[in-house]
């Protein structure tokens, strides 16, 4: 330590690289960090925007959860003969996804990318789950109608002007009706 300050208070600039080599190394943590909040903002987008896409689904089906919900014995059924069905509607969520994040569609994957045409990030694999609220359950609290997703997320990672692995994270998002009498 003592090396240290000996060195920053010699007038002959034998301090200028070390000066240079912790402001150099600022830069490169400083890049580091905002990458990283980069990559978070884009999965947090991505996480909204599909949460909103379903819950878009889940209100796509309130006319036929509401009035089972309602009146205390079922989520979405009808009655056909004999029996009752399942009245469930997945809507087009990629759509949906689509129009909210500005996608576009190439082979397999929803992409979105700059001005310039560089990859944003892309997006794959939607898997969508809808529990309706069973028949005549007793326990209508904890039983209610729900939709959960997972889609594949794809962000390409940057780091000194160099590409290096793409992040690829698996996103999850749940949305539920529950009744306000």
């Amino acid at each position: 330590m003592e090396k240290i300050k000996r060195i920053l208070k010699n007038k002959s600039g034998a301090g200028v690289p070390l000066i240079i080599a912790v402001t150099l190394s600022l830069v490169i943590i400083f890049t580091g960090i905002s990458e990283y909040f980069r990559l978070m903002i884009v999965a947090q987008g991505v996480r909204d925007a599909v949460q909103s896409a379903v819950i878009s689904t889940v209100n796509d089906n309130y006319e036929d959860v509401y009035h089972g919900v309602r009146e205390g014995y079922s989520g979405a059924y009808q009655p056909m003969a004999d029996d009752f069905e399942e009245s469930l509607d997945y809507g087009d969520i990629y759509e949906r996804l689509d129009s909210i994040l500005g996608l576009s569609v190439s082979s397999f994957y929803h992409e979105k990318r700059t001005l310039d045409g560089k990859l944003e990030f892309k997006v794959w694999g939607l898997e969508v789950d809808i529990r309706n609220a069973p028949f005549a359950s007793g326990d209508q609290a904890s039983a209610r109608f729900e939709a959960d997703s997972t889609i594949m997320l794809e962000v390409p990672v940057s780091f000194g002007g160099k590409l290096l692995p793409p992040m690829t994270i698996k996103v999850k998002t749940s949305a539920g009706y529950t009744p306000r009498f």
